[in-house]
């Protein structure tokens, strides 16, 4: 049977695959603010939207994606200003946010059962207006993060160092955590809420693993993420498994597969060092350059590919053409 031809798994694998894009793409400034558990927090706080959804009578989504918003908004002004460390506040994010949702489940007369499709994931239940509403909010997310990356990116390593250069670290964070609790909550129906926070690390981590700079790891994040989020779809349909499971299962089994490849690729022998020039080593001139020029001959050279570089007064230049280049 062709999965593409069924109608639901084509809703399932559009919404797997712009969840496993947006999920990195924010994953990015969590990881650099060493806030990777942000994600659980705020999936707890979209349960409770989810149970109040489930009392009024209203579409899950919709709710669970203004209360997750103005939870982590009231979390973050509490960081920010001081009334709150960010542990406390992902405590009262974990505990009061579960605990409220279970509570407004069952008094809706659906219990804690009634939250598993949310909890886990179940992307067949997946309804065209939730996809409409999946890839506005993924258009959002994605814009957003693409567009202010470079910001977001200083914010998260350096907020001092930021607020220097006239950034508005305040407005940043508080955008940070606003599309983390959208994200979080489109794709509660994919890899589910108690998950979701492992699509928004491990990708970022295997990216990190596998590319070197900013931009490279943050587009390969979100290339992984959408890989993982499409395997794990497939793989569910024809294994019968969890699709949220198999979703991060496929996420760190890239994950390892990175770990293989990156520790290869950074061999101490794929990299050439630069050698402090003492005047004491002596190596023969510059092949096609002119002798002694420079007094190359009586300085350190190093094989650099196919030609050689030459340390000379702690610079290192090698022989192109009729003129030296400094490397």
């Amino acid at each position: 049977m062709d999965l593409f031809a069924l109608p639901f798994m084509q809703r399932a694998i559009l919404a797997a695959v712009l969840s496993g894009l947006m999920a990195p793409a924010i994953g990015t400034f969590i990881v650099q603010r060493k806030m990777s558990l942000l994600g659980d927090g705020l999936g707890h706080v979209a349960i409770m939207g989810v149970g109040l959804a489930m009392l009024t009578g209203w579409a899950p989504m919709p709710v669970a994606v203004v209360v997750c918003v103005a939870g982590a908004v009231i979390v973050e002004l509490l960081r920010q200003h001081g009334k709150a460390s960010g542990d406390l506040g992902l405590a009262i994010l974990f505990y009061g946010g579960l605990a409220s949702g279970v509570l407004m489940a069952g008094m809706a007369g659906q219990g804690a059962g009634g939250l598993s499709s949310y909890l886990f994931g179940s992307l067949t239940s997946v309804s065209q207006a939730d996809i409409w509403l999946i890839v506005v909010l993924a258009v959002v997310v994605l814009l957003c993060t693409i567009g202010l990356a470079p910001r977001l990116f200083s914010v998260a390593v350096d907020e001092d160092y930021s607020q220097v250069l006239g950034i508005r670290v305040k407005v940043l964070n508080l955008l940070v955590v606003v599309l983390a609790a959208v994200t979080i909550t489109v794709s509660m129906r994919t890899v589910g809420l108690l998950l979701v926070s492992a699509l928004m690390v491990i990708p970022v981590a295997t990216a990190q693993q596998s590319f070197v700079g900013f931009f490279p790891a943050f587009f390969g994040s979100m290339a992984i993420g959408m890989l993982a989020a499409l395997g794990g779809t497939m793989g569910s349909f024809y294994l019968d498994t969890a699709t949220g499971a198999t979703i991060v299962v496929t996420a760190i089994g890239l994950l390892g597969l990175s770990w293989l490849i990156g520790g290869r690729l950074r061999r101490e022998d794929r990299f050439i060092p630069f050698v402090e020039d003492h005047g004491d080593h002596t190596h023969e001139p510059a092949e096609g350059g002119p002798a002694g020029s420079h007094g190359h001959e009586s300085h350190l050279a190093i094989q650099h590919g196919d030609h050689l570089d030459y340390v000379h007064d702690g610079h290192r230049h090698a022989w192109h053409g009729d003129h030296y280049d400094e490397h």
